[in-house]
């Protein structure tokens, strides 16, 4: 198991080897020591279907790092770097993950994430290092223009809080 870089700082590749046979497969996907021992107490599992997109979301006071795996189907996952002084502010890594992939993504603290369902159905765990604090919770609009995510759809299926509560960049840091 190592660490892959990507576009921008922060966000990791965890490149796992799988292990197969005749039977099916096994593949490691978290080692705490690969990830500046940082604690994981919480998981998360959720189930999607096509041209779902949920997200962006961020908790601002109790941010977390997040593990993303795919265990069926596949998506297009994306996180935004909202650390303020961080010279890829506003920018964004997005990457496609099925269940036949050799790797999850890490997403450290200080990022929005979200993802869009590509295949008829999808299932994503996340591994979370803090619980989930609604009074910390914030969306960032899917949309923003400023970020300008290449999305595969277009029109995609959001719940109320994606569609209706999400702020733009601008907004997020009451920059405007």
């Amino acid at each position: 198991m190592k660490l892959l870089k990507t576009k921008i700082d922060g966000p990791k590749i965890i490149k796992t080897t799988i292990f197969k046979d005749n039977r099916g497969f096994l593949k490691e996907v978290y080692k705490k020591n690969i990830i500046d021992n940082t604690d994981f107490p919480f998981d998360v599992m959720s189930f999607s279907k096509k041209n779902v997109l949920r997200g962006l979301h961020i908790q601002v006071k109790k941010p977390q790092a997040k593990i993303i795996t795919v265990t069926h189907g596949k998506i297009f996952d994306v996180a935004v770097d909202l650390r303020k002084k961080s010279k890829t502010f506003g920018k964004y890594v997005g990457i496609n993950i099925s269940d036949k992939d050799d790797f999850s993504f890490y997403i450290p603290e200080g990022f929005a994430h979200g993802f869009m369902c590509l295949s008829k159905e999808c299932t994503v765990n996340y591994k979370c290092s803090k619980y989930r604090n609604v009074g910390s919770e914030k969306t960032l609009k899917w949309d923003d223009t400023v970020v300008n995510i290449k999305w595969p759809f277009k029109k995609p299926l959001l719940s109320n809080k994606d569609k209706n509560l999400g702020l733009s960049l601008m907004e997020f840091f009451n920059l405007k």
